[in-house]
Formats: structure tokens, C-alpha cells, sequence
């Protein structure tokens, strides 16, 4: 069976193409880690993740298992088919260069080297380079392992215990999709110091779609989205 592991070092940022019927697996190494993603078609880099349709047709504010992942075409990209943190946030999207200099002073990586404090919209437009993507292809991403909560007057924040060390979210790619990641503070993030949290990757081969799968039969949307999928997909 084919396996890959590595992993996201502090402030790092990673991409790969997942095929079709691939498996993805992130781990919050160290607890209190943020993932950031970001999903694009790689045959056609105009279809990319949307983060409205994803919450408004499966009627949630968060993300969590039996969740689908929708691209801007009315297709899945993944679905969420394994988590034991139970909430994740694809609302608040990326710390900048500004906020993380305001909240933990500014570093670079050419006077600090591994103690420089990078931005989760920097480390995106660093992956986005390599696939001839840039600024304006910024959409509203995923913050895996980052819990949003909402107080009586509608101000998010960040849950102060976010995750535990060794938690997972496993997503099965129902569409050959170029994934884009970094393991850099979520912009509600208000530690003390800047936030050093490793981020797992495991990748492997998804078991076969069946008919009683959890993401089909989540809701009507869903199943439709699927369907979206197969046509897309029909003579290949």
C-alpha cells in the first residue's frame, strides 16, 4: 500500500497535487496548531476552493466529519471522512504580515533564520509561486485544528483550548486537486509568544465511496455534489 509521511515545520508551508481517490491525514503534532489550506483545480486553476458554498449548502458555520469541501463550480474537491477535533474554522482566513508584527514583533528569516515569524498570507503566495498563481487568486481558506466561537453581540474569537496534541482530520480527495498549506497562527490568535506548532501529513490511498458513506448522505446538497463529480469525471 502506498504511504507518505512528513511534516510542516513551524511558520512552514507545503503543496502537493492529491489525485483522485487519495487520502490526506493532518496532525496537530504539538496541540494548539492552525493549518491553512487552500484547494485549486490543477487542470483548470480558475476553479478553487469557496468557502461560502461550502458552509451555506451543508447549513454549518464550521467544518468537521461528513463535511464536503466544494470548489466554486459546484464540485467536491474532498470530504472530511475522519476528525477527532470536531471543529474547524473556514470563516476567519489568514494572519498577515502586519497583524503577526503587531502581536509578536517583526522577524525575517534572513537575520533570524528558524526564529522569524511568518504570515499564513505570505507562506500561501510562496507556495502559489510555483504553479504561476499569485495575490489575486487569494480565496477564503481552511484553519484546520482552529476552533471560532461567537460571543451574544457576533465577535469571534479563538477557543482558548483549541486542540490537543495528536489530533487528526482526514479528508478523502474526490477530485485531482492541487492542495496549498502552511502551519502559520491563525489571525485570531492572541498567544503570548509567537505560536510554534508542528503540523503532520500522511498521505495513503482512500477506501472506495459507498452508498452508506457519511459525506454522501449528510445532506441533499451533497449527494448533488457528488453527482457533479461523476459527470465531471464521465469517460475518464
Amino acid at each position: 500500500m502506498q504511504h507518505y509521511e512528513t511534516e510542516i515545520p513551524v511558520g512552514g508551508h507545503w503543496s502537493l497535487e492529491m489525485k483522485r481517490g487519495t487520502q490526506l491525514t493532518l496532525r496537530d503534532v504539538d496541540g494548539n496548531g492552525n493549518a491553512g489550506m487552500l484547494f485549486f483545480n490543477p487542470r483548470n486553476l480558475l476553479e478553487r476552493y469557496n468557502a461560502p458554498d461550502t458552509l451555506k449548502c451543508q447549513h454549518t458555520f464550521k467544518l468537521s466529519k461528513g463535511h464536503c469541501l466544494y470548489s466554486d463550480m459546484g464540485r467536491i474537491f474532498a470530504s472530511v471522512i475522519e476528525d477527532d477535533h470536531g471543529w474547524h474554522d473556514t470563516v476567519c482566513g489568514n494572519s498577515h504580515a502586519a497583524h503577526v508584527a503587531e502581536q509578536w514583533g517583526a522577524r525575517n528569516y534572513q537575520r533570524d533564520r528558524n526564529q522569524w515569524h511568518q504570515n499564513g498570507y505570505d507562506a500561501f503566495l510562496t507556495e502559489f509561486s510555483k504553479y504561476g498563481l499569485s495575490a489575486p487568486d487569494m480565496a477564503a481558506n481552511i484553519n484546520w485544528f482552529s476552533k471560532v466561537i461567537t460571543d451574544a453581540d457576533g465577535n469571534l474569537s479563538l477557543g482558548s483550548k483549541r486542540s490537543g496534541a495528536a489530533k487528526s482530520v482526514s479528508l478523502r480527495f474526490e477530485m485531482d486537486t492541487l492542495v496549498v498549506m502552511h502551519a502559520c497562527p491563525h489571525p485570531l490568535c492572541s498567544d503570548e509568544a509567537y505560536p510554534r506548532y508542528r503540523i503532520g501529513i500522511e498521505l495513503g490511498l482512500a477506501s472506495p465511496l459507498t452508498d452508506d458513506d457519511v459525506c454522501l448522505n449528510h445532506c441533499d446538497e451533497n449527494r448533488r455534489g457528488f453527482k457533479n463529480n461523476a459527470l465531471y469525471h464521465f469517460g475518464g
